[in-house]
């Protein structure tokens, strides 16, 4: 099984050598990168972004990733006793630290999106009761908005004092938060501020009754999901636990050492991943479409 990953590395090896050479190809990748591709750097950049890393610098991602990496080739060294089993182990392993932040991310996205209705309501009375306009109730009620939403409405607070234009402020809320919520909130602003009357408060009050049933509905969905969230980690819990068992019978780890015992666990190991990976993607919840980009 080793000379057989050691043969695959090396025909890809003289792949690249070759395509260099003869096509001018860069790269790593199995064809020719298109000259407008995004550099490495930045689509790791725009990636930590997306995952809630931005305070992070991607090296320092990296580097938690290899660490967590070896430790998982330690560990599937130690318990099968060879490197192919160890190598899947261990690139599974590096992906638990992106996984973790991703997870952390969508709850803090997800937690501070749940402020919507609160944030609508509060437009309304300082509109309706206060008598501020659209645009003053707006980044007033944004300024006490969860720190996932505020540093937003301060980039369009700014856009509104240097151009005093109320679509283009929204169109930088838009941008950078980035979620469907935020795209209807803002288009239902503008609306309300061209065309005025006295609709506002009840086309307000009718947005917030909105956003906050959708949110009840995806938080019943959540709680009906907690059971087979749980039951998903004896998908690596259970094989695990037997692996561990297994060193206590027979010959134990030189069984897992052999060549077929490298390829049954090799195969394992790939159908654990594989499993996990498709339960959680059948478990995701229904992102939105962008209606008003």
């Amino acid at each position: 099984m080793t000379e057989l990953l050691l043969a695959l590395l090396a025909g890809y090896g003289v792949h690249c050598a070759w395509t260099a050479r003869a096509f001018g190809w860069t790269g790593i990748g199995p064809g020719a990168e298109s000259d407008d591709a995004e550099p490495i750097a930045d689509r790791l950049e725009s990636t930590f972004e997306r995952l809630g890393l931005g305070d992070i610098a991607p090296g320092s991602v990296l580097a938690g990733m290899g660490v967590v990496g070896l430790l998982g080739f330690a560990f599937g060294a130690l318990l099968f006793g060879g490197i192919v089993a160890a190598s899947i182990l261990g690139v599974f392993a590096a992906t638990f630290p992106i996984g973790v932040a991703r997870v952390r991310h969508e709850r803090a996205t997800a937690k501070a999106h749940r402020s919507w209705p609160a944030l609508i309501e509060e437009i309304r009375l300082l509109t309706s009761t206060l008598g501020r306009s659209i645009p003053q109730a707006t980044f007033e009620a944004g300024a006490r908005a969860p720190d996932e939403l505020r540093e937003a409405f301060e980039a369009a607070h700014r856009e509104w004092l240097i151009s005093t234009d109320f679509a283009r402020s929204l169109d930088v809320l838009k941008a950078s938060l980035g979620h469907n919520t935020a795209d209807v909130v803002a288009e239902t602003l503008l609306t309300a501020h061209e065309l005025g009357g006295g609709e506002v408060g009840r086309r307000l009050e009718a947005l917030a009754a909105d956003r906050l049933t959708d949110q009840q509905h995806r938080r019943d969905a959540v709680a009906r999901q907690a059971g087979v969230r749980f039951a998903r980690w004896f998908v690596i819990i259970v094989p695990f636990g037997m692996s561990l068992a297994g060193l206590s019978i027979g010959n134990g780890r030189s069984a897992y050492a052999s060549p077929i015992g490298q390829l049954l666990v090799a195969v394992a190991l790939l159908s654990i991943i594989v499993c996990w990976i498709w339960a959680g993607r059948i478990m995701r919840l229904p992102v939105e479409n962008r209606v008003f980009r």
